[in-house]
């Protein structure tokens, strides 16, 4: 075998995390709980678990799960007063749940569920939200987090969920939502916070959080480290392995003028899960009709190639930003961000176009590859604060936004790679098939590997400019709208052994949103309201290429801005001395000009879908010792207007008219709860139900429904250090937790218990 890979290369914090880690462990917990002991406390105690640290004020509950308003200026109102549905995931819920990565932070939020990379989607967070594609409607403290990624939370503070259309907020894309990830910052006071988690299948993972004042309390500088390194509970030979280091540094804490600088990295080093394949209902079968994945019956079967499969990653973000207050209602700051993120992987896809699962009992190791860079450069201005005028009070927000984009694919070139017949399935075809009851990972690969630089870049310049006003008509009656312009130019240049092609598209789009919220009582509201979003073509620029003709090399197509439009009732209320906040909105998204397939790489924007849902939601605390972060989440979908079935430009029979929307359960349900048995003993748990959801449009393959349980207790060992066990999913239920569109499902983890050991002081 041959075999030439661009390594993104290892750097030696990696150690620097490691050595850390391990000298936590070595440290015994009676050691620690002394210097503890003997350290004055600062701050309200909070526990820790999994590396997620508490960062916020000493004035502030955090270990609340109610959250009163989101980080953004955008949001010109408590979250009370605000007439959309948001969802805030706060600190002390990723904590107790033990959280690790995005997908595993947003399992308590209904209605979002993820897909999975392929099909020209890259590997990484694909989440949909309300049934829309939301994979490039990640925001990071605001702004645009672009590139196909896997996120970390070890330097992450909260999530906040945005649902409904809302380009008005962050430009183009946010069909069904959008998702800002809060940064953990430094802080008006000095703490070092930790821990490690030792858990089933070999799980390692050790944080470190430190926090430090200087220059007489003025600045202040934070480090956050991570370590984690697992296997996958119920999977054979899949790990992960990942390190990240995020320093941050602020001046003028406690003036008028702030100016901070952060840095962000993340490495990670897998084995990828290549997934169960789909089996067919009819052995005779041709096509998929409403079939599930097939594990040959042993559900820990990896169908990949240990000689073969990898995946690296790498995300590097800068951030300045410099915030100035020009007296007591008004404040300016200015944003500037260069991130670069990248992934080079080879990916087993158990693929079963030639119908192998059903006729011999096979599985063809089909090998995905990409090798994928993007880079973006991010300036962002706001203004922010309150004035009267006309006898209205006002809570403004406006700003510029000036961003550049450019993501660069390119592949490996595999061979042999072309789909056989796999009528044997022991070591067959030099590794290129297997048994669907009995795969061997350790099969030997004999073909040849080698770089293919040919590829796609695609670049895109952006530029908005958004006014956000929440006016108080009087005490009772608000009035909340905002306005965005955006130019979103983009082109496409894709080379091959034939020559260059060349794909250029020009947009400009407004977006706005109103909601007018009546306040029977102070802490409650009743809303109604309108908000639109627009969906340019191109605008994964080159990460993403569902329904995305640029990357089909469509010249002949519509390439007009898709328009969704949201329509909400909804209430909320903050009870039991405003510590719970309950939710509840019905709501119906329209996307009315979708680009839909009509012929051979020929797109229009002619297609039509819609959601209509129920949202119920619940946070806080119903009493001192008893919290609860809950939701619930209908969504009832339909392709309204379809088109042709096909992606990437090619056509295949049938149409999805009428059919249920891909990635979109019509029932959804989270529970979260946890209580202080005594002043050191919490106890809690979890449950989460999703309802059947199909991987593709024609209805043909889905994953069943599922409910997965899981449980907590911490332990106050002392006042600065915490013992916290987890057990996600207590039942060691077998289920997917992503359907593809064609070939395969991801299997989720089964049964991990993680014993986690925290200090802070």
């Amino acid at each position: 075998m041959s075999r030439t890979t661009t390594k993104i290369p290892a750097s030696s914090p990696r150690m620097l995390a490691s050595a850390i880690g391990v000298a936590l462990s070595a440290s015994s917990v009676a050691h620690l709980a002394q210097a503890a002991e003997d350290t004055e406390q600062k701050g309200q105690r909070n526990s820790i678990s999994l590396g997620a640290t508490s960062i916020t004020g000493e004035e502030q509950d955090n270990t609340s799960y109610q959250v009163e308003k989101a980080s953004s200026q955008k949001y010109t109102a408590p979250l009370v007063d605000t007439p959309r549905s948001v969802t805030v995931v706060p600190q002390q819920v990723l904590k107790d749940t033990a959280a690790t990565s995005l997908q595993d932070a947003l399992r308590t939020v209904p209605g979002i569920t993820f897909g999975a990379g392929e099909g020209g989607n890259p590997q990484g967070d694909r989440p949909f939200i309300r049934g829309f594609d939301a994979q490039g409607d990640t925001y990071l403290d605001g702004v645009r987090d672009t590139g196909g990624q896997s996120r970390e939370i070890f330097d992450i503070e909260s999530i906040e969920v945005s649902k409904g259309p809302n380009s008005s907020f962050g430009g183009r894309g946010s069909a069904g939502g959008s998702l800002n990830l809060v940064s953990k910052t430094p802080q008006a006071r000095d703490f070092t916070n930790g821990g490690f988690t030792y858990g089933s299948d070999q799980t390692r993972r050790y944080v470190l959080d430190v926090n430090r004042q200087f220059l007489d309390d003025s600045a202040a500088f934070r480090l956050n480290l991570m370590s984690h390194e697992q296997n996958v509970a119920g999977r054979d030979a899949v790990n992960y392995d990942r390190w990240g280091v995020a320093p941050s540094l602020t001046f003028g804490l406690g003036t008028p003028t702030r100016v901070n600088l952060s840095y962000y990295h993340l490495e990670s080093n897998d084995l990828p899960d290549s997934g169960i394949p789909y089996g067919y209902g009819s052995s005779t079968a041709t096509a998929h009709v409403h079939d599930k994945p097939n594990d040959g019956g042993d559900s820990n079967n990896f169908y990949g190639l240990k000689d073969r499969d990898f995946r690296k990653t790498r995300a590097d973000i800068s951030t300045f930003s410099i915030e100035h207050d020009l007296n007591d209602t008004m404040t300016l700051k200015n944003t500037l961000r260069h991130g670069s993120t990248g992934q080079d992987y080879i990916l087993t896809q158990p693929d079963d176009s030639k119908f192998n699962v059903n006729r011999f009992g096979t599985v063809w190791r089909r090998a995905n590859s990409r090798v994928s860079t993007t880079t973006t450069t991010t300036n962002q201005t706001d203004l922010f604060g309150s004035f009267q005028a006309l006898g209205f009070k006002h809570s403004y927000s406006t700003g510029l936004e000036f961003t550049g984009e450019e993501t660069r694919v390119s592949s490996y070139t595999i061979s042999p790679n072309a789909n056989p017949i796999c009528t044997v399935a022991k070591g067959s075809l030099g590794g290129q098939c297997t048994s669907l009851s009995n795969p061997n990972p350790d099969d030997a690969w004999t073909g040849s590997i080698a770089r293919n630089y040919y590829g796609t870049t695609t670049k895109a310049t952006s530029r908005g400019a958004y006014v956000f006003d929440t006016i108080e008509l009087d005490p009772k009656w608000l009035l909340n709208v905002g306005l965005r312009y955006d130019t979103f130019d983009t082109v496409a240049n894709t080379d091959s052994a034939t020559g260059r092609s060349k794909i250029k598209e020009d947009s400009q789009f407004f977006n706005w949103q109103a909601g007018l919220v009546w306040k029977p009582v102070e802490n409650a509201s009743i809303y109604a309201s309108y908000a639109t979003s627009a969906t340019p073509a191109g605008g994964l620029v080159g990460e993403g290429s569902d329904g995305n003709p640029l990357s089909a090399g469509a010249a002949t197509s519509d390439l007009q801005p898709e328009e969704t439009v949201n329509y909400e009732l909804g209430t909320k209320w903050d009870l039991f001395h405003d510590r719970l906040s309950l939710t509840a909105a019905v709501f119906r998204t329209e996307k009315k000009n979708t680009r839909i397939l009509v012929d051979a790489l020929t797109y229009q924007n002619a297609g039509e879908s819609q959601v209509d849902g129920v949202e119920l939601s619940a946070s806080g605390k119903i009493t001192d010792q008893w919290q609860v972060f809950a939701g619930y989440s209908y969504l009832d979908s339909e392709l309204v207007k379809s088109g042709l079935n096909g992606r990437n430009g090619v056509v295949s029979s049938g149409s999805s008219k009428g059919n249920q929307m891909p990635n979109t359960p019509k029932n959804t349900f989270s529970l979260w709860t946890t209580y202080d048995v005594t002043s050191k003993l919490t106890i809690g748990g979890g449950a989460f139900y999703v309802d059947q959801v199909y991987g593709d449009a024609g209805n043909t393959v889905y994953v069943p429904s599922y409910t997965r349980y899981d449980a907590m207790a911490s332990y106050k060992l002392t006042k600065n250090v915490d013992l916290q066990l987890n057990v996600q999913n207590l039942t060691d239920k077998l289920y997917y937790d992503k359907a593809f569109s064609t070939h395969f499902a991801n299997q989720a983890a089964g049964r991990t218990a993680l014993l986690t050991t925290s200090f802070h002081f």
